[in-house]
């Protein structure tokens, strides 16, 4: 009994503060100016491999997701789905994708560069980047987000010489 009410405490919690998030809130930390800005930024780090990067910010987690329990990275592979980041010629597209509510940053890549990137390395670059989101601001920590993979892409899938067609749009993806 003690172990149900505490489960349906933390469950409550949960929605409270994935509830309190919104689209103004992400606004508040990423202008349209900052957002111009991370599409430029991966834009031109498209130039330095083949690789397709999308950046998808969430307020919070649907209702739906919070009543199965889901994590954030439950969300972020349905969001990779969606967003069609799998679909890309040589399977390189990386997914970062932000939960504002929880502060959770999660890294989801293709199997084309997962046959290259062990998960102890995703691991440790979502910790790492993690750790830069609480500490600087959000605009900071996407634009070292979009660094650190470009150089993990540029490494794995350089840039073969030939103009590279652009698969996924650049632009971040806000959703409240």
């Amino acid at each position: 009994m003690a172990s149900s009410i505490t489960t349906l405490l933390q469950r409550a919690r949960r929605l409270f503060i994935n509830r309190c998030v919104d689209a103004r809130d992400i606004r508040a930390q990423l202008s349209t100016e900052a957002l111009d800005r991370l599409t430029a930024r991966v834009a031109a780090s498209e130039q330095h491999h083949s690789g397709e990067l999308r950046i998808c910010i969430e307020a919070g987690l649907p209702w739906s997701y919070i009543c199965r329990d889901a994590t954030p990275r439950d969300r972020a592979l349905t969001l990779f789905g969606k967003l069609r980041v799998w679909d890309t010629k040589h399977n390189n597209g990386v997914l970062i994708y932000l939960l504002l509510a929880e502060r959770a940053i999660e890294l989801i890549a293709d199997r084309g560069i997962n046959a290259s990137v062990s998960a102890k390395q995703w691991s440790d670059l979502a910790i790492t980047l993690g750790n830069t989101l609480t500490e600087r601001p959000l605009e900071d920590g996407l634009n070292e987000a979009v660094d650190a993979l470009s150089d993990l892409l540029a490494a794995h899938f350089p840039a073969d010489g030939v103009r590279k067609i652009n698969e996924l749009p650049d632009q971040p993806v806000v959703l409240s």
